[in-house]
């Protein structure tokens, strides 16, 4: 059998897998792929400016294609920076493969220059570490880390590549890609959720992110989830940043399962009956801080789908747990015949969807000390392609973008589950790279915008163009919302103020577009100008009001008013 070395058996092993396209931060670590790579062309390189950027680059890439993106890093400070992507794809259950770099082997156990037990520092972050230490295991450590990525619950696996390695040569053979594993439901545990949803008059059905997970990005899982909610009467609701799982404006839209869902809804929410989450892992974010439903022992009767047996169960005691493919779920409902008196959960189905609709109407009110980002917000929703991607940093600016965006299937909206500052820049530019020549609106802000914004640089490099709309607010809103309500009568504003540039002019200086909009009377022509832009990333500088801490809240009076 012929020899290869084990770079090239690498190379080998991520093409069999797909891979296209690869973000990195150049490391020393690693010279031995690159250089492969770059020699064989058939893999894009996206040059980074930061490990984190490239990690939550990889995390984005991976959700639009619905499998496993890939970020290298070097070994040390370099895996050191991405460590916030794994901590956003392993809470987001969101398939990765990060290739990290390592000391020659000869070095072990020496502390060498930024030698690091990857097995030890990653334990509580990924799902896999796989250490390469013989040349025959490097094709095999691929596909097993693709496998592990994207079965079950899917996460992020990391494997570690010692220096030395990749000029070995070896004559193992190339180990394809492992069938992936679509586990379907029980007969017994299909008819018994059927009889539950037929008895059913208050069902609601909260619908995550796994209900993509083994699909590969099939149409057909909106239009199935849509006829199963119209023949069953079904209310659904998606779940917490995964807003374009069903039509926001279909009459049997039950209303958004985020964080901190308003009063009005969550209260008629908690008059359900049953409860079903499909493709919903359960967090105390979904579960409003485990009240709905009530951990570990939920007050309304729970079926629990999701593709890990390990998970269903963990937390909440269902019912009826099934680990399974949600979607395998949903078309064995459908090969069934529904209730006959489906439609008594008319009425009910009608009255979530009417305060849902209250709750997106486009009325705000003007603040005194800048924009109320709901203006910037409700204008983009005018502009917003059926086929769009979107974007969100974390922070309070988010929930205008929740409150006023008419999400629907075939839009794409990306964040950091979990709440990981600095994501929305790195997943815009790994939007416009995956889908060129399609809209990618980023939110992001000001504290969000300088910690990874430098990403930008990456957009203008390889001909990305998002629009990136940047609420400044001068202050992390969030914290300063938390410390108002948890302290009202202290001082916080010296913890949570900040000092920005112009935004606009920081664009310009990458080759971007810059525009501010300052007042609600240049809003609409300056969100016209920005998705006028085509060829190149343009950065929209919103002077935002920091009495108006989110859609829902403003500060009242008290000495620590901003």
């Amino acid at each position: 059998m012929p020899t290869t070395t084990v770079a090239r058996l690498l190379a080998d092993s991520l093409e069999a897998h797909d891979v296209d396209q690869i973000f990195c931060v150049p490391g020393e670590s690693y010279v031995g792929l690159t250089s492969v790579l770059t020699e064989r062309n058939t893999i894009r390189i996206i040059v980074c400016r930061h490990e984190g950027g490239a990690g939550f680059m990889a995390v984005a890439d991976g959700r639009l294609r619905h499998r496993a993106g890939v970020c290298i890093v070097s070994r040390g400070p370099g895996l050191s920076n991405a460590m916030v992507s794994l901590h956003s794809a392993w809470h987001d259950a969101t398939p990765m493969v990060m290739l990290v770099g390592q000391v020659e082997r000869r070095d072990f156990g020496r502390l060498a220059l930024q030698e690091q037990n990857y097995s030890r520092l990653l334990s509580d972050i990924t799902k896999s570490v796989i250490e390469v230490n013989e040349p025959e295991q490097a094709s095999e450590a691929i596909a097993r880390a693709f496998h592990v990525a994207e079965s079950g619950t899917p996460g992020p696996v990391a494997v570690i590549l010692p220096e030395d390695i990749f000029d070995e040569t070896t004559d193992a053979a190339l180990d394809p890609p492992r069938p992936r594993v679509v586990a379907g439901p029980r007969t017994q545990d299909l008819q018994r959720l059927a009889e539950m949803l037929a008895q059913a008059e208050r069902p609601l059905v909260l619908v995550g992110g796994a209900l993509l997970a083994g699909s590969l990005y099939d149409p057909a899982v909106y239009d199935d989830l849509r006829r199963l909610s119209e023949d069953w009467v079904l209310p659904i609701s998606p779940t917490h940043r995964r807003p374009q799982l069903f039509d926001a404006h279909h009459p049997n839209y039950g209303g958004y399962m985020g964080i901190r869902v308003p009063p009005a809804l969550i209260g008629e929410m908690k008059k359900a009956d049953l409860l079903v989450a499909l493709g919903e892992r359960l967090t105390d974010t979904v579960s409003q801080s485990y009240s709905f439903p009530s951990a570990p022992q939920p007050q309304v009767p729970l079926v629990h789908i999701w593709p890990d047996a390990n998970e269903v169960g963990r937390v909440w005691r269902p019912d009826l747990g099934m680990p399974c493919d949600p979607h395998e779920v949903i078309k064995g409902l459908l090969a069934l015949p529904p209730p006959a008196d489906a439609a008594k959960r008319r009425d009910w189905t009608d009255g979530l969807h009417r305060i849902h609709r209250s709750l997106l109407e486009k009325t705000w009110e003007p603040a005194t000390d800048g924009l109320n980002f709901a203006a910037v917000v409700c204008e983009i929703d005018k502009h917003l392609a059926d086929d769009a991607v979107v974007t969100s940093d974390a922070g309070n600016f988010g929930s205008y973008v929740h409150r006023y965006l008419r999400f629907r299937p075939g839009q794409v909206f990306l964040s950091s589950v979990v709440g990981a500052m600095g994501s929305g820049m790195p997943m815009a530019v790994a939007g416009t790279l995956r889908r060129p020549g399609r809209q990618v609106v980023a939110f992001m802000g000001d504290g969000g915008a300088l910690m990874m914004g430098n990403e930008i640089a990456t957009a203008c490099q390889y001909g990305g163009a998002p629009i990136v709309i940047i609420s400044d607010n001068a202050m992390y809103g969030t914290i300063g919302m938390h410390s108002y309500v948890r302290y009202p009568d202290r001082r916080f504003m010296e913890a949570t103020r900040l000092t920005n540039p112009d935004f606009a002019a920081w664009a310009r200086s990458f080759g971007a577009e810059g525009i501010t909009i300052r007042t609600e009377s240049e809003v609409a022509d300056g969100v016209a100008r920005a998705f006028a832009v085509k060829t190149k990333p343009v950065v929209v500088h919103c002077l935002t009001s920091a009495v108006q801490m989110s859609a829902w809240r403003r500060f009242q009076h008290g000495p620590t008013l901003p």
